[in-house]
């Protein structure tokens, strides 16, 4: 989506520092070398009350960041912790890294404690997971996630190209049904935060309740590469390592994260300018060379080692708006460098391709076309040449677009989904309802075509599509169709 959301302030909540005790363990590895080992104790108990820890140790290879899932079965509630994130839903419990401790080398162990409630009993738990891999028992090492059962609910799929199918680890087709989280591309710049409304547990588990396999997450460029215009807590290392712990949420639900890079550096006041700003504070019409080659190589190091993400390059290509020769604009998108009417130089898709590629990572990569990503007339003449393979076509679509008919897609769009993939990052309306909505899922579906809704958050829907009016997943009365539509093909 091209115009700016409204800035929400998110309230900081504070660490609880407690002064360790000693572990008791009292689950046992199995097997001789165990991928991970999981020590669980309480350390205290009381009426109606307990303190618990765990020791969490690495036997494979190092992790960059670390997920910890367990249950804990009789009803017992989590209210507050420490050394992790740590959220619950249900019985169900997430402690998640915190921007010190994420590093877990070969041996390496971390511990971190939590206070909770009980009534009945107050059971151990037995079964314990790190990035997805069972622990105390003989096991592949915890890479995040592991490709093996792509139907398993917590286990994002591997996927990767084969024709015009985006596939998992096993073969079977995959498409991408799911909704966009904005926030991180604009809060940070603005100086608010890092996201717009929570994204602990409960609120990814409320997108994983709409049935979506997939979640798009906006970012920022200066911010995840810490330009000195961004406040130090909300760029860099501490943005990074949010947007590592919210990828390991959404995987954590079985959801593929699309990461994708939303505002950019690079100053431009030309035709449908954004802003004036040289800084990342609105959509520009292409990305920097200066930095966006670099935060692709950054982003791309970072999930290298991790299947699951695709990697969206730029959310919505414009250059066809800062000129009026349609060739030169279409070289632009492929090739950067210097273009008619931007006055920065561009990096064109090919760069963020090798940047990514050059990064080691064989990710899936999505590329969108001209005009906001609405125009892909051109695409496959102009696509990106990719080494492995796992390139697939980006589409926006709004009611209020060019192209946003059956007979628009049927001329542009089918002949790009005969050759690639075809993926709608972005599809919604401005009108409050789901006509439009119900019209584009029917036409992907019946060429079982990937799209995602914009967007997850609780803006006024006619000022910006908003699918829902609260963080608990209640839908607008355009995200109706859309979450009614998810629900009945996965019921």
């Amino acid at each position: 989506m091209r115009h700016p959301p409204r800035s929400v302030l998110l309230a900081a909540a504070g660490a609880v520092a407690l002064v360790g005790s000693a572990l008791v363990p009292v689950v046992q590895a199995q097997g001789a070398t165990p991928a991970c080992t999981v020590e669980y104790s309480v350390t205290d108990q009381w009426a109606g009350g307990f303190q618990g820890s765990v020791k969490i140790t690495n036997n494979q290879s190092a992790l960059s960041s670390w997920l910890l899932t367990f249950d804990l079965a009789d009803g017992q509630k989590i209210t507050q912790g420490w050394n992790a994130k740590w959220s619950q839903s249900g019985t169900g419990v997430i402690a998640a890294n915190e921007s010190y401790n994420g590093s877990l080398g070969t041996g390496a162990s971390v511990s971190a404690g939590f206070l909770a409630n009980w009534s009945v009993s107050n059971t151990t738990p037995n079964t314990f997971k790190l990035n997805g891999t069972s622990c105390n028992v003989d096991s592949d090492p915890p890479t995040s996630p592991p490709p093996t059962d792509p139907a398993t609910p917590g286990t994002a799929p591997a996927l990767h190209v084969s024709g015009t199918d985006l596939v998992d680890a096993v073969g079977a087709t995959h498409r991408l049904l799911g909704v966009n989280r904005s926030g991180g591309e604009f809060m940070c710049v603005q100086g608010y935060g890092i996201w717009d409304g929570p994204v602990d547990d409960a609120a990814i588990k409320a997108i994983a309740d709409w049935k979506a396999n997939a979640v798009r997450i906006p970012l920022n460029e200066e911010c995840w590469l810490g330009l000195s215009d961004i406040k130090p807590e909300y760029g860099g290392a501490n943005y990074i390592n949010a947007v590592k712990d919210l990828v390991a949420r959404v995987e954590a639900h079985g959801m593929t994260p699309i990461l994708d890079l939303h505002w950019s550096y690079g100053q431009y006041t030309g035709n449908s300018a954004g802003c004036s700003d040289v800084h990342a504070t609105c959509q520009k019409p292409m990305p920097d060379a200066q930095y966006g080659p670099s935060f692709w190589a950054s982003v791309a190091s970072t999930f290298k080692d991790d299947p699951a993400p695709v990697f969206d390059l730029f959310n919505e290509p414009y250059p066809d708006r800062a000129t009026s020769d349609v060739t030169a604009a279409w070289r632009c998108w492929r090739d950067g460098g210097t273009c008619p009417g931007i006055p920065y130089e561009v990096a064109g898709m090919q760069d963020l391709v090798d940047s990514i590629r050059n990064a080691g990572s064989e990710n899936v990569i999505m590329a969108g076309g001209l005009a906001y990503a609405n125009d892909l007339s051109q695409w496959t003449a102009y696509r990106p040449q990719d080494p492995v393979g796992n390139l697939t076509a980006a589409y926006h679509g709004y009611n209020f677009n060019t192209c946003s008919s059956e007979s628009c897609w049927n001329s542009t769009l089918a002949p790009v989904a005969a050759q690639v993939p075809l993926i709608a990052g972005e599809i919604g309306e401005n009108t409050c309802s789901h006509g439009f909505i119900d019209q584009a899922v029917k036409w992907f579906d019946d060429r079982n075509l990937s799209y995602l809704g914009w967007t997850w958050n609780t803006w006024d829907c006619s000022s910006g599509p908003s699918l829902i009016s609260a963080y608990d997943g209640t839908p607008t009365a355009y995200g109706i169709g859309l979450r009614d539509h998810l629900r009945a093909l996965n019921p």
